[in-house]
């Protein structure tokens, strides 16, 4: 356990010294774990989390693909002239955009769609894009909070229950609403100096004809339905009982059948990075958790709270919190759910579960680390040649997490106790 730790801690502090790339950092962390036998092979496999790898891989071949026939160029100039270039509109044009999908898509797959889009509309506005992104990312975790399917903590909950999907909405909605609009307003307050665009520049964008922007009316013709029809798949996959993985996955397929472009082309468009990084802290984590690493920290709750209600629901939304951010709410979530079981005591109580959904989706925000909405789009960005750095994200992620837990922390009391 203690080796497990170690080498943990040591591959987040390098990655934060951003001194090394992430990804070798992650993988030296994957293999070192591996030859010093702190967990097994056929362990390691099975703590990768391949449906998180499936959707990110089909939805980075479906962004690619569709990327050449302009149509998100398209899209970011009829958003622009629809926020008419203010800064103040454009934030919230794409933050509740991003709230929204993520809400009734997943959060993954919304900024895998959301980044693109923002690069070319920063782009035509002149101005620096890494402030918007930052803010897709931390209002798509908090959009994800609000839904069954919006955020992979949210699942895994209802994996292990028998909640609703609109017990999820009745419940977390709420103080998701209120926290998306405390947040969106405090990230322009603070982004603000960086967002202002020229008048000669917002006249440029409003003079634009965005049909101009479609390259290839035929290829978008062929594509462009493939990637519409999945996302809609997307909001029934529950209902037809089909992973997200699988619908990204036949989507990429179909998409690569109808496209004319070389698959050689395609495939170099997915973040391989992005992938491997997961891989190694997927494996990592799952040394963390073999080794009983997590659940001496989930444990640690019930010694601690000594069978208080009040004190195991504000402990299980802090804890949760915590450690999402330093390890990934998914694997933390999962490590979690045995926990809360135990203290819920059978009793049916299901605060329980809004806690700890509260805790691990808002904790998603505190590092680049945290959630792998956060891991994708970063990826995203440094293909793009403007990489999101560690602390760069820390500053704003943890503030925003602060004050999201705190209303969470409220509504917890004013709700449940």
């Amino acid at each position: 356990m203690a080796l497990a730790v170690i080498l943990f801690a040591v591959a987040l502090a390098a990655i934060a010294s951003e001194r090394v790339d992430r990804t070798k950092v992650a993988l030296a962390g994957a293999v070192l774990v591996l030859l010093t036998q702190t967990i097994e092979q056929h362990v390691a496999i099975e703590a990768i989390d391949w449906n998180t790898l499936g959707l990110l891989a089909g939805m980075m071949l479906m962004v690619k693909v569709t990327e050449p026939t302009g149509v998100y160029t398209w899209l970011a100039i009829r958003a622009g002239q629809i926020s008419k270039g203010r800064p103040f509109a454009v934030v919230v044009s794409l933050a509740t955009t991003t709230a929204v999908l993520s809400a009734f898509l997943d959060n993954l797959t919304t900024v895998l769609l959301m980044v693109p889009i923002t690069f070319v509309l920063a782009d035509a506005l002149d101005i620096d894009p890494i402030p918007l992104v930052i803010i897709e990312i931390l209002v798509s975790n908090i959009g994800g909070t609000a839904t069954l399917i919006g955020d992979p903590p949210n699942i895994l909950i209802a994996g292990a229950t028998d909640l609703s999907f609109m017990a999820f909405i009745v419940n977390l909605a709420p103080v998701a609403l209120v926290a998306f609009a405390v947040v969106t307003a405090g990230l322009y307050v603070v982004f603000r100096k960086q967002l202002q665009v020229a008048p000669e520049a917002r006249a440029r964008v409003m003079e634009l004809d965005a049909r101009d922007s479609i390259e290839d009316m035929d290829e978008l013709k062929r594509t462009v339905p493939v990637l519409v029809g999945t996302i809609m798949l997307f909001f029934a996959h529950q209902v037809l009982h089909i992973e997200p993985a699988t619908v990204a996955m036949t989507g990429a397929t179909v998409m690569l059948f109808v496209s004319r472009q070389r698959i050689e082309d395609s495939l170099a468009g997915i973040e391989w990075p992005t992938l491997f990084f997961f891989i190694g802290l997927f494996v990592m984590v799952g040394a963390l958790e073999e080794t009983g690493a997590i659940d001496e920290v989930a444990q640690g709750i019930a010694n601690v709270t000594e069978g208080n209600r009040s004190a195991e629901l504000l402990g299980i939304a802090w804890v949760s919190a915590l450690g999402s951010g330093i390890v990934d709410n998914i694997p933390f979530t999962a490590a979690m759910i045995p926990v809360v079981e135990s203290l819920q005591g059978g009793t049916g109580d299901d605060a329980y579960w809004w806690a700890l959904a509260l805790g691990a989706c808002f904790g998603g925000n505190a590092t680049l680390v945290a959630a792998a909405a956060n891991v994708a789009a970063a990826g995203m960005a440094a293909r793009a040649g403007r990489p999101i750095g560690f602390i760069q994200f820390l500053r704003i992620g943890v503030p925003v997490t602060l004050v999201s837990m705190l209303m969470a922390t409220a509504y917890i009391a004013l709700r449940y106790l």
